[in-house]
């Protein structure tokens, strides 16, 4: 069938150059739309479940909403993980899904859920889903300021002109605006005014609530016209709401006016933003998961020019905050740098060994061609292109010309021996091509199918490796597949057009580079072939050796990423204020800019409205920009962690912005290494990660260790006094709105301004709400019309409670965390781990678990390591169908050895860290390896089906496979050196450790190779 392919791809050349002419075309074409993004889709399928119920206490919300809803949908088809946050007030609950599963079947499956557990929530309590979008999918920090507008104006033009036209853009899933101050139609109570009319709150209440309605009242028809009658009954103005009438006393009406100071003011801030260190608006917009992120922001740029026009003078909108579309046009420029760097050093390569313009012309056309059939495979299977698919190609980039090589290699060579032939003994050329490709056509047919299969591990890897690496390894086959598929159609095809009239084919030297590899190799191969036992000896103990830095390395799930920027994470002491929360920050991002590697900073504390991953009060994140000037981010950290490290009561913590999104995604908490303890009372919990944090805390490399902020905060108990309640017909309920308005303050309606609403909102002044006494003295309505303090019905006490709690999986918990710095993330859980065993005891009933990338990089070893050998079965079935001598297969497969000695020590020499990118340069290197084995031992048969003798056939064999072995070789490993050499730029993180690895892998099995294989086969193999 093959030969038959051969056959017919030289007989209908022109056919087939047409075909690979118009294939090149439309390829560039469709890659050229296909859409480009920084990384594969890492987002987990997650749909977030919040609900609202201002006044419950964490405890209580937690046992009323939060733990119904857990176990509504804990059990659903395909989650994986619940996790839950629950603060006063506010109860959110996160359900991750397996991945791969339709974000809009979770959703479904969730709201069916919803449905039958809404009879068993508390009254007027309704669970609501978050828009699709997930912490991933932030795109884009927008900044809004000015030197002349109130907070309140800002805030007002980020809601209703900024925000809602961004909501219109296609692909937008969420935009939330925090900072700022919302402006509030505010009735403030005057409790003397109240008790002197001996007016309660929930007269207030219904008055104001019964005031603010339009209406309809029919048609009216008049003169052969229908008239809309409408009636215009909602607040217009604050002087609508102070002239409602509350109440009659003495036949004088009392008006809220009289009991209560009305104003437009700001609502309680649950907020705080600022841009490069001074007061503004920050907005953050997510995309919809399947949305592009290029393509999005390019839309968001230009409805962003657009909205600038519109405002007010003054304001300034700033779109270059945090851009994942900085870091993926750097990453990409990055790839599709080294990529042509690679690119061209492998067509130096070709040119040096082959020495003309024509061979080293028709090797290369498998590079853009295999591409191509890459291209057209990512985009029949809609991934888009991004580092890890350009990483595939460009790891491929030196292996996909070895099929062209080889085959144009030995054409070439099969040409020059029919050339020196006597004329009547020459064949044709065609003949020549023909009968030279079917001769090494099963070496690489065979060859890049192990290549295949030692790739398919990748494909069996779960959650963030698998949605990673998977990509590469598609990009990656496809490449080398239709390497394959080149070298059998078109090489042949064009080696019949060019080569058979070629002038160079007369000359009788083999070009300097060559003659000077040849008279170098010859005394080695001399030597090696007469001292086999030293050579197999010397072979043995450097695999030995090799295993010794093996032993050594440190392991770790990826390398860490040079994003240009940093998320900078700040908490002060639960139970701290706003104000001071902002405060503490604000100095801390005074000190930040001030760095003179920090170019731009942006603030935001506490949370902003319908915010799934916002923050308490007493927490903030920053965002600085990096100009790194030549240093290392490792040194720019450690500046700023001692600027910051001496505020006292304050966890400062260092990430990156994609990183810390995916330390967040894959453990629920932003760091490397999350310590989650579990049980039933929070007491304990704290009191075992106090434990946990003071055992670990000199463990060396372990940075911004910190206990989850989950503490006792002073409450302000009313408690009935049923019997109190019981003489007064009361019930709690009435109790309960009058204390909220007191206290907290109640929203009653809306106004309506042309198209924008404004809550009404009725509370007692700050000053009153201040003082425990007010709360006492607060009129409750009686049924029989009597006004009842409420320190006559109950008991105002002070008191303390949770702050927050956090739950995953039905149970409660509270999280250690730490980041990782200086030493390798294997190496520091290990230790951490060990001491937490040894000098921690849990009590009865708690448990612990530990999450964080090293979960990520055990499973991946673990499924890698085991796959490998099913892997490495296959290959050994593969050779044995090749050689059909298992004596053969073992000689072919000792290169892997080989190439290991290389491959480690390249590891030890840059840093001593095994990664996931590290094992995927191991499997590629084990693939490139056996490639040259299959290489020699197929020559050394063919040769002695010749009739040559086996000592005779291992010679030839050697110095006649020497080209291609080292031209393959050089080919595969110089289109790696850019990525070594920038291992430090955007793009190239993931992808250098595999690079590394290849190197020197290749450097040492090619060597090795062609001493260490020669001397086996002559001394195992069979004549």
């Amino acid at each position: 069938m093959l030969d038959r392919i051969i056959r017919l791809s030289i007989e209908n050349r022109l056919i087939v150059v047409v075909l690979s002419a118009l294939i090149l075309v439309v390829g560039t074409l469709v890659a050229l739309r296909m859409p480009v993004d920084v990384l594969p889709d890492l987002t987990a399928p997650t749909v977030t479940i919040m609900t609202e119920a201002q006044g419950m206490a964490p405890e209580e919300l937690e046992t009323l909403v939060t733990m119904p809803v857990e176990s509504a949908v804990n059990g659903a088809t395909g989650v994986r993980r619940v996790r839950s946050y629950t603060v006063a007030g506010l109860s959110t609950v996160w359900v991750e899904f397996t991945w791969g599963t339709d974000i809009y079947r979770a959703r479904q499956v969730v709201n069916e859920k919803m449905q039958g557990l809404a009879a068993s929530l508390p009254a007027g309590v309704m669970p609501t889903l978050t828009p699709i979008s997930s912490i991933m999918g932030e795109v884009m920090y927008i900044g809004l300021t000015s030197d002349r507008h109130s907070p309140m104006e800002l805030k007002e033009t980020a809601d209703f002109a900024v925000r809602r036209r961004l909501l219109a853009v296609p692909g937008v899933s969420q935009v939330v605006v925090l900072g700022g101050e919302k402006r509030q139609y505010q009735v403030e109570l005057d409790p003397l005014g109240l008790a002197s009319f001996g007016i309660s709150v929930g007269e207030v209440l219904e008055a104001v609530r019964g005031n603010n309605e339009n209406f309809a009242a029919g048609i009216m028809k008049s003169g052969g016209q229908d008239y809309l009658i409408r009636g215009v009954g909602r607040y217009q103005t604050a002087d609508d709401l102070g002239r409602v009438v509350v109440s009659t006393r003495n036949g004088i009406p009392v008006l809220v006016r009289d009991i209560a100071r009305v104003a437009v003011g700001s609502a309680v801030r649950v907020g705080d933003a600022s841009v490069d260190t001074k007061p503004g608006i920050l907005i953050s917009v997510a995309k919809h998961p399947e949305t592009n992120t290029l393509t999005l922001t390019g839309l968001l740029d230009g409805k962003l020019a657009e909205i600038r026009k519109g405002l007010p003078a003054g304001m300034e909108l700033r779109g270059d905050i945090f851009r994942q579309s900085d870091f993926i046009q750097r990453a990409m420029d990055n790839i599709r740098k080294v990529l042509v760097e690679g690119a061209v050093l492998v067509v130096a390569i070709i040119f040096l060994f082959l020495g003309s313009m024509r061979t080293t012309f028709i090797s290369i056309v498998a590079m853009p061609l295999s591409l191509i059939f890459a291209i057209f495979t990512l985009r029949l299977f809609d991934i888009s292109i991004n580092t890890m698919t350009l990483g595939g190609m460009a790891i491929a980039i030196g292996v996909i010309v070895d099929d062209a090589i080889i085959d144009v290699e030995n054409v070439y060579r099969r040409l020059r021996e029919n050339g020196a032939k006597p004329e009547a003994r020459r064949e044709p050329a065609g003949k020549v091509i023909f009968d030279a490709s079917k001769e090494i056509r099963s070496s690489i047919v065979n060859a890049t199918l192990i290549i295949v299969l030692v790739f398919l591990p990748l494909f069996f890897l779960s959650g963030v490796e698998g949605r990673l690496l998977k990509p590469l390894g598609i990009s990656y086959m496809v490449s080398i597949g239709a390497s394959l598929l080149v070298a059998l159609t078109v090489t042949p095809a064009l080696c019949s057009y060019l080569l058979p009239r070629a002038r160079f084919l007369d000359r009788h030297d083999e070009g300097r580079v060559f003659t000077w590899l040849q008279n170098a190799y010859g005394p080695v191969l001399n030597l090696a072939l007469t001292r086999q036992n030293l050579v197999m000896g010397l072979a043995a103990a450097a695999f030995i050796l090799s295993l010794v830095p093996l032993s050594l390395a440190g392991r770790s799930f990826l390398p860490p990423f040079n994003e240009g920027s940093l998320t900078i994470t700040l908490a002060t002491p639960p139970g701290t204020s706003l104000e001071q929360s902002v405060d503490i920050a604000a100095r801390v991002e005074t000190l930040v800019k001030g760095h003179p590697n920090v170019t731009l900073t942006a603030r935001r504390t506490g949370r902003g409205d319908l915010d799934e991953h916002g923050k308490p009060p007493n927490a903030s994140e920053i965002e600085a920009q990096l100009d790194l000037k030549g240093r290392t981010l490792e040194e720019v950290i450690g500046e700023l962690r001692h600027l910051t490290g001496g505020i006292p009561g304050t966890i400062v913590s260092f990430g990156q912005p994609i990183s810390h999104r995916i330390d967040h995604m894959m453990s629920g908490t932003a760091a490397n290494i999350a310590i989650k303890i579990y049980g039933p009372e929070l007491f304990r919990l704290r009191s075992v990660a106090q434990d946990i944090q003071r055992t670990i805390a000199g463990v060396p490399g372990l940075e911004d260790l910190s206990v989850e902020q989950q503490v006792d905060v002073p409450q302000l108990r009313v408690i009935p006094d049923r019997e109190a309640m019981a003489r007064y017909n009361l019930s709690v309920s009435a109790v309960a709105e009058a204390v909220e308005t007191a206290t907290a303050g109640t929203v009653v309606t809306r106004t309506l301004e042309k198209d924008r609403t404004y809550e009404v909102m009725v509370r007692f002044p700050d000053e009153a709400r201040a003082a425990g006494i007010s709360v006492a003295g607060i009129l409750v309505d009686a049924p029989d019309g009597v006004k009842v303090p409420l320190a006559a019905v109950a008991q105002v006490t002070s008191a303390k409670g949770p702050n927050a709690i956090s739950r995953e999986n039905v149970q409660r918990k509270i999280v250690v965390q730490a980041n990782v710095s200086g030493r390798d993330l294997r190496s520091v859980f290990e230790e951490a781990r060990g001491r937490i065993e040894a000098g921690v005891k849990l009590p009865e009933g708690y448990f612990i678990e530990y999450g964080g990338q090293f979960e990520s990089e055990a499973e991946a070893t673990r499924m890698i390591g085991l796959l490998s050998l099913v892997s490495f079965l296959f290959i050994g079935l593969v050779l044995y169908l090749e050689f059909r001598s298992f004596r053969d297969v073992g000689i072919v497969m000792v290169n892997l050895p080989l190439a290991f000695i290389g491959g480690i020590l390249a590891v030890f020499i840059t840093g001593g860290v095994i990664n996931v990118s590290t094992l995927v340069g191991f499997i590629t290197l084990f693939g490139i390896a056996v490639r040259n084995g299959i290489l020699l031992v197929s020559h050394y048969r063919h040769l002695m089906v010749e009739g040559l003798q086996l000592a005779e056939a291992v010679d030839r064999g050697s110095r006649e496979r020497l080209r291609p072995v080292v031209m393959t070789a050089l080919a595969a490993g110089l289109a790696l050196i850019p990525f070594a050499v920038a291992a430090h730029k955007p793009g190239n993180e993931i992808l250098s450790p595999l690079a590394i690895v290849i190197l020197g892998g290749l450097l040492s099995s090619t060597v090795l190779n062609m001493v260490v294989l020669p001397s086996l086969y002559r001394r195992f193999g069979r004549g």
